[in-house]
């Protein structure tokens, strides 16, 4: 494939040559591949999309998003199982996204074929540390960051694009995972930032996960910050969960991240029989249906964990509960079928696997 925006920087290819994959486990995002997307935006435009050596970014310590926290990121990946591949999985909608974070936080939207050529580019380079296994993939992170020198408080006028690529294990490898509910603590308020991917949303949870961690638990249940009443999501992972037999998620707002695992998890389970309710849900009445068995499992998703089934849900004071079925019968159904798209193994959707070119290096 020809890339029209790509410069890709002798040094590069060099450092491809001499690179190898680390013995053992991969973890998640623990390693890079040894190359970079880097783009720079100045003068009201963005310049070309460069092909160089992992390395460190050049920033003063004045650099507006030191101070004012101004940056996006996306999380997608590229799979390659049984010589299949590389795939990368609905990267349209990581694109429409990624504007879409920008947009909110004032940043200067990334043309589509910059994005595009930029994450193809990357895992086309990086395609021989792609992990072979299923549930293994080459995890992709494209970001912005604001780099202007200044600590005036306005929008910066230089930007960074930068995509880096981590062969990686899943995120949860193995098991249940049992959730806090919050009850005090807020994620993201309605007219903030909850539905934009950007770095501040991540950091208003860790104080809760530190809590969670302390009691036992390995994510965080958020609700409303208004009533403190109504299921949001799971600090960067959405929630779903089985009622009567029937998928039940909370209805999008503006504090909920718009999940592209959690869109493709809806059409899947309709095409697979199920009905499906976006909706409120409203926290006491789900402990209820846990305790008379209605609700049997719940499980969070995204990018990175694909699904993980959730073992209970917990108070900070200890109490548990639990669900009838920790098997995940329904949501590891749902998981399977998204990772045969996902690996090419089942028929997809049109349009939500794009096979990359690899090139001639």
């Amino acid at each position: 494939m020809k890339y029209k925006h790509l410069n890709v920087r002798p040094k590069a290819l060099e450092a491809l040559k001499h690179y190898n994959l680390p013995k053992g486990p991969l973890g998640f995002g623990k390693y890079s591949t040894p190359i970079m997307i880097v783009c720079d935006y100045a003068d009201g435009k963005w310049g070309e999309l460069k092909l160089a050596p992992f390395a460190f970014l050049n920033l003063l310590p004045t650099a507006k998003v030191f101070h004012y926290a101004q940056e996006v990121f996306e999380g997608m990946k590229a799979y390659m199982v049984d010589g299949k591949g590389p795939y990368l999985f609905r990267p349209d909608k990581n694109f429409e996204r990624f504007n879409l974070s920008c947009k909110r936080m004032a940043i200067p939207e990334i043309p589509r074929e910059y994005f595009m050529e930029a994450i193809q580019a990357i895992t086309a380079y990086s395609a021989e540390f792609i992990p072979q296994n299923t549930g293994e993939s080459l995890y992709l992170r494209p970001f912005t960051i604001a780099t202007e020198e200044s600590l005036g408080i306005r929008p910066s006028e230089k930007y960074k694009f930068v995509v880096v690529a981590c062969p990686s294990d899943a995120y949860f490898t193995k098991g249940t995972v049992p959730v806090m509910i919050e009850r005090q603590a807020a994620r993201a308020g309605m007219g903030g930032t909850g539905n934009a991917k950007t770095g501040g949303n991540y950091a208003a949870s860790l104080i809760s996960a530190i809590e969670a961690k302390e009691r036992g638990y390995l994510m965080t249940l958020w609700l409303d910050s208004l009533e403190k009443r109504y299921v949001e999501e799971l600090s960067g992972m959405n929630f779903f969960c089985i009622i009567n037999g029937e998928l039940w998620t909370p209805a999008l707002t503006e504090t909920i991240l718009v999940g592209i695992t959690r869109d493709s998890i809806i059409h899947l389970a309709k095409d697979m029989g199920l009905k499906v309710h976006e909706e409120r849900i409203d926290i006491t009445e789900l402990i209820t249906s846990i305790k008379n068995n209605e609700c049997t499992e719940a499980f969070a998703c995204g990018t990175a964990a694909i699904i993980s089934p959730i073992e209970c849900l917990g108070e900070n004071h200890g109490t548990r509960y639990t669900f009838r079925d920790q098997g995940g019968n329904i949501s590891l159904k749902l998981r399977q079928r998204l990772l045969d798209i996902q690996e090419g193994r089942y028929q997809a959707p049109e349009g939500w696997l794009v096979k990359v070119d690899l090139p001639q290096i």
